[in-house]
């Protein structure tokens, strides 16, 4: 009977290592130069660094609990990978008109509550999010410049596969990260993740 058990849990944990390690981005998504305005009233655009080698653009939101979760992490993967020009940045694209807890206002309280280092920005149109076709918060995009100096999506996914445990987790975005800074191709480059729905505006089913 034990004998069993094992079998089926060792089962599970192949069909979830899977799930992270196996999924491909197949069809490669270009990314063109976005303007935002920032918590600190400054815009940004992907342009303003001008020597970046990528990005990471983590779509977030002030109210989400699973995003709530990851405030201290990104804060240390924006002081990780800043100084190796590959620059983290969180958008905000939640329809403001639906939700007023995702306000600009809440948004700076939300930074200087949570001490967060990387430019917050919203997506008050939500634009930036259908070109990425982000679908939920968090969710991260890793965007590399290609020989041709375009931005692409190299990554799409979780953060970590382990949002209550960062000592336990997987760290699938930085592994990531790691191997675009060394030229290799993105082993697990789209990987699932969990979060609070990005409901866009004038969409059915609100």
């Amino acid at each position: 009977m034990r004998k069993n058990k094992l079998i089926v849990v060792l089962f599970i944990i192949s069909i979830s290592l899977v799930s992270f390690t196996n999924n491909v981005i197949t069809n490669e998504i270009e990314i063109t130069n976005f303007t935002l305005k920032s918590t600190k009233n400054k815009q940004v655009s992907l342009s303003s660094y001008k020597n970046a080698k990528g990005f990471i653009v983590i779509f977030t939101c002030n109210k989400c609990p699973m995003a709530k979760f990851y405030s201290d992490r990104l804060n240390v993967i924006y002081s990780k990978y800043k100084s190796k020009e590959v620059h983290l940045i969180a958008l905000n694209s939640m329809d403001t008109l639906a939700y007023a807890e995702e306000s600009f206002v809440l948004m700076q309280k939300k930074v200087k509550e949570e001490k967060l280092k990387f430019p917050y920005l919203q997506d008050k149109l939500q634009l930036v999010a259908k070109k990425f076709k982000a679908t939920h918060t968090p969710q991260a995009f890793v965007i590399w410049k290609n020989k041709q100096g375009k931005w692409i999506v190299k990554y799409k996914g979780a953060i970590d596969d382990n949002a209550g445990d960062a000592k336990n987790a997987k760290p699938l975005l930085a592994n990531a990260i790691d191997e675009l800074l060394i030229n290799k191709p993105v082993t697990a480059s789209e990987t699932e993740s969990f979060g609070c729905r990005i409901f866009y505006r004038g969409e059915k089913g609100m």
